[in-house]
Formats: structure tokens, C-alpha cells, sequence
């Protein structure tokens, strides 16, 4: 285990820039709504021009400084990862693990109200010790050779809790690709995780639809993955194709990741500005862009193709106590009805948020944290 820190130079910085001032726009197609056809034109120029007159990037590495972080060599990798010892002193220690085009800047907004719940009106007894890696092939951690998969992903990560900080047991929670690596630690290594939870299903149980319910939530997904998932089909096919348009391309890797975070986050209530801000999207683009993980980001979607996919075999069940917080506005992946989540996992908390979307410790701190305390108060 080693301290780390985020260290960005002013040249490796100004590399970048340099490339973002000097793209070359390409024409947009003149239409009402911009986000139609991909990332709004209007909506990147406007942050890239932020990005290379506005953007305090010095700013962005001393807050990616500011929580205890460290790399642990673990296999082949050198895993990043923060470890915030809060009220808990060790006591009640949670992992959580983040997906894509995230990182684990997603959870700078709940890190404190979880490690810290006296600060800001709550009870010391809620505290967690928190554990929050970058996934392999993500933000600081190292980069595989070859697509490195989910269920791979949370062997590393058992073995980070158990063997490198001596957590016997220990909570897990994540969304994403971090809800599959969850799922995949509650059914491989239930003696060290008594429950997780989730805020995406990431374990489908074999067979189809079996309730006029449970056919309605299939049409509407898979109409949802016909408009939204080019990127997934992509990535889980062809990454490297994606990857050698990206290599050099800020603008390129940042329209990618923007959009993402424009089409899964919930409009329904607020436009996408007031949702986050600018140097939130910018400091995790600049993660991807500084840390070259744009590639072997991709390259995990590729990982989930050859190791099988993610359904379960019959009969397999992932018995772990499972809370799942239901966020109505994740349009890409809608939660499907209960009747299908429990034939996958065993679920004992269900929670059906008031509004929120895909990246919910980001859009909605305070449901997240209110749910996340919660459940833990019940094991």
C-alpha cells in the first residue's frame, strides 16, 4: 500500500489543451435540438471554451487531493483507490465501485456525509469507513494488456478489502459497471460481504418475460437500447475502432463521455446545466483524457462480451441480501419490475426514488446518502 497523489504537470496539461484549442469543428446539423444526433455542437463549444480559458485545472488536482488515496499492488495491477476512515474507526468499512464513463470522482459529493454524518446533523453511528477504487483499466489504476472483466474486477477488489486493509467483513455498494462488480462480490464472495447494495441491476436470471409487466418493461428496454445503445454495441464489439478516433482527441473523448452523462442523467425537472457543473464534467473528462483510460475503459464492455455477459445459469440466484434504489430517470437500463429482480437476487430493501437518474451519487447526494444509511442501519 502506497500513498498517491493526483501530480499533473503544466506541459502534460497544456498538451491537451493545445489539442482541444486547435480541433477542427466539423459541421452540426442545423436542428431545434442539438443532443439528436449526438453531443450538442453548441453545448461542446461552449465547454471546450470553458476548458481552455475558464477551467482551473490546478484547482481540479488539489480537489482530487483532498481524500487519503493510495495504490495497492494486487495480481497484476496497481489498484487505486481512496480509503476514508470516518466516525466508523474501522468499524463498519464500505466499498463502493463505479461504472462507466464515471469515475470515483462520482462520489465527491457523498464521500463526507458518509465517512463524517456529525458534520452535517447526523448520527456518528451511521459512519462508514469508505474504500472507493478506480476499476481496473480506469482513472489511476493500472491498464491491463487485455479486456479485464467484472467478475475479475471484484476478486481484486475481495482481495484490496480482506488481504491489503484487513476488512474480515465488509459492505458494498455500486451503480454501473460497479452494480455488476457488487453483484459478482455477493455471489462469489459472500463470506466477506453480508449484503450490497445497488442502484443498477446488473444480473438478469435465465428465461423471458413471464408477466404482461414484466413484457411491457422488455419493449420499453430494448426500444431504450434501439436509440441509446450504439456506444454499448460498440464498445462491446469493436473498442479498439473507438479507440483509435479518441487517441489525441480531448474534444473527441469529451463529446463521447458528455453524452453520456446528458442521455442517462434525469431532465425532467432541470436542465442538464443545473444538473452538474461544468468542472465536475471537465475533471472527470480530464481523468479519461490524463490517464489514457479512454481505450481500456471501452475495452470493458468488450471483457463482459467474452466472459459470457452478465445473465445467470439456472438455478443460480445471488443469495446475498440485496438493497436496490430505484432511480427513475435511468432511461438506457429502467429497473424492470420487481417480480424479475428477485428471480436474480434476493432482494430485502427496494427503494423507489422521488427523481434521480443513472449517476445518483452525483445527481442526488442526499437521496443516495439518506438510502445508503438506511439500509446499512437494517443489517
Amino acid at each position: 500500500m502506497k500513498p498517491f497523489k493526483v501530480a499533473w504537470t503544466e506541459a502534460e496539461v497544456e498538451a491537451q489543451l493545445a489539442r482541444v484549442r486547435a480541433y477542427p469543428w466539423p459541421p452540426a446539423p442545423e436542428v431545434p435540438d442539438g443532443w439528436m444526433y449526438g453531443c450538442d455542437g453548441a453545448f461542446l463549444k461552449r465547454l471546450c471554451d470553458y476548458w481552455t480559458s475558464g477551467f482551473d485545472w490546478r484547482a481540479a488536482v488539489a480537489n482530487l487531493n483532498r481524500f487519503p488515496q493510495f495504490t495497492a499492488r494486487i495480481e497484476d495491477f496497481d489498484i487505486h483507490f481512496l480509503h476514508v476512515v470516518g466516525e466508523a474507526a474501522g468499524k463498519r468499512p464500505l466499498l463502493i465501485s463505479h461504472g462507466w464513463p464515471g469515475s470515483h470522482f462520482e462520489f465527491w459529493g457523498v464521500i463526507e456525509k458518509l465517512a463524517f454524518p456529525s458534520r452535517f446533523g447526523g448520527k456518528a453511528s451511521d459512519a462508514f469507513d469508505l474504500v472507493i477504487p478506480s476499476l481496473p483499466g480506469f482513472g489511476f489504476s493500472s491498464k491491463p494488456m487485455r479486456p479485464f472483466g467484472q467478475r475479475q474486477t471484484a476478486r481484486l477488489f475481495n482481495t484490496l478489502m480482506t488481504e491489503v486493509l484487513g476488512y474480515s467483513r465488509y459492505l458494498a455498494q455500486g451503480g454501473d459497471w460497479g452494480a455488476l462488480v457488487t453483484s459478482c462480490l455477493g455471489l462469489d464472495h459472500a463470506a466477506h460481504v453480508p449484503a450490497i447494495h445497488l442502484n443498477m441491476l446488473g444480473l438478469r436470471a435465465p428465461g423471458g418475460p413471464q408477466t404482461p409487466e414484466e413484457t411491457e418493461w422488455a419493449t420499453r428496454a430494448g426500444l431504450a437500447m434501439d436509440m441509446l445503445g450504439a456506444y454499448f454495441r460498440l464498445q462491446a464489439s469493436k473498442p479498439q475502432s473507438l479507440a483509435w478516433l479518441g487517441a489525441g482527441n480531448p474534444v473527441g473523448q469529451a463529446a463521447w463521455i458528455v453524452e453520456r452523462f446528458y442521455d442517462w442523467s434525469d431532465r425532467r425537472e432541470r436542465p442538464f446545466e443545473a444538473i452538474y457543473t461544468r468542472d465536475q464534467l471537465l475533471t472527470n473528462v480530464m481523468i479519461y483524457v490524463m490517464t489514457g483510460s479512454f481505450t481500456t475503459g471501452a475495452w470493458y464492455y468488450r471483457a463482459l462480451l467474452e466472459g459470457g455477459g452478465a445473465p445467470l445459469g439456472e438455478g443460480d440466484r445471488c443469495e446475498t441480501p440485496t438493497a436496490f434504489a430505484c432511480f427513475p430517470g435511468e432511461i438506457l437500463i429502467p429497473a424492470p419490475p420487481r417480480s424479475i429482480a428477485t428471480r436474480a437476487y434476493n432482494i430485502t430493501r427496494w427503494t423507489d426514488m422521488p427523481r434521480g437518474g443513472h449517476f445518483a451519487a452525483m445527481e442526488e447526494p442526499e437521496l443516495f446518502v439518506d438510502d445508503v444509511r438506511a439500509w446499512a442501519r437494517e443489517i
